[in-house]
């Protein structure tokens, strides 16, 4: 077994690498907890959809307990689905510059170790997702045949984002199911606005491994785009806001609500502004900027739900 203080290519000088027990380091890395970003944006259609729902019952009693369970839950399952990634993904991993230091090519953990931290992760899950009703625990179940899916969608399809929105998506509908014990016409125009954003952003993700995954044979939207991305990046993104603009219409969002989508949308035009394809820091550092996108539109949803019960 490899050293377990050995840090993650992408991933240093954060807390799990300088204050987290030595024998805790490699699980802490396996979930993520190093690199949270993806857990904050599994979290903002969980947050955005738990506003509007909020917003549509004209109650928020319940808002701040399920802001609080999504937030467990979000950072839970992240890691559970990366936990399942690493273990589908080890051989792959072991060939890409960036990820060849994660724990289980690295040898800081087995395969056994780890889907025995994966069932422990996805138990933590069922227990949040047993607070909420029948409607929201069937709808949150769902979800885990995409999650367990997604991993292998990169080796036969170049569109492994959409499965990944999918997934990424999935709280969209959660709060809707929570709050109002259903699944409407609005939560399926706020998950598919949803997905157009996650498709864009990870495009701009996987264009850090694009000329590794060239040489290895994954493919993903940032090599079928290429150097039209920006191009592409107008549409999905633009999608996007039309979208989560028509599930405001639905919903019958006031004021607030429009001034975060705003917001969103003046944050996505200067990530494709600025966004260099060929600098895969740059890249990363803008795809990490859509969890501040997200938080903008979630403060416009939250006074907007605040608003309509006063």
């Amino acid at each position: 077994m490899s050293d377990a203080t050995a840090r993650v290519a992408d991933a240093t000088g954060n807390w799990v690498d300088t204050r987290a027990p030595t024998w805790s380091r490699p699980y802490l890395r396996l979930s993520r907890f190093d690199r949270p970003i993806g857990s904050w944006l599994l979290l903002m259609p969980c947050w955005w959809s738990a506003a509007l729902a909020a917003g549509v019952a004209h109650d928020i009693r319940q808002l701040p307990l399920v802001i609080l369970l999504f937030f467990v839950g979000a950072f839970v399952m992240r890691g559970a689905g990366c936990t399942w990634n690493d273990i589908t993904d080890r051989d792959l991993d072991a060939r890409v510059e960036r990820t060849r230091s994660r724990p289980i090519p690295a040898g800081q953990v087995s395969v056994t170790q780890a889907l025995a931290f994966l069932v422990v992760q996805a138990l933590i899950g069922l227990i949040v997702l047993l607070q909420f009703n029948r409607v929201a625990v069937a709808t949150g179940i769902a979800s885990l045949i995409i999650v367990a899916i997604y991993p292998f969608m990169k080796r036969i399809t170049w569109w492994p984002q959409v499965v990944l929105g999918l997934a990424f998506s999935w709280g969209a509908l959660m709060g809707f199911a929570v709050i109002l014990g259903q699944v409407d016409l609005t939560a399926l125009v706020l998950y598919a606005g949803s997905i157009s954003w996650v498709i864009g952003y990870d495009t701009i993700y996987a264009h850090q491994d694009a000329e590794d995954d060239a040489l290895i044979g994954i493919k993903s939207t940032a090599r079928l785009f290429g150097a039209r991305t920006h191009r592409a990046l107008i549409v999905f993104y633009g999608l996007a806001v039309v979208l989560i603009g028509v599930a405001l219409v639905l919903a019958g969002a006031r004021w607030s609500a429009w001034i975060g989508l705003a917001a969103f949308a003046g944050h996505l035009v200067w990530q494709i502004k600025r966004l260099d394809i060929r600098d895969p820091a740059l890249c990363l550092r803008i795809f990490k900027s859509n969890r501040d996108a997200g938080l903008l539109l979630f403060a416009g949803l939250l006074v907007d739900a605040v608003l309509r019960t006063v």
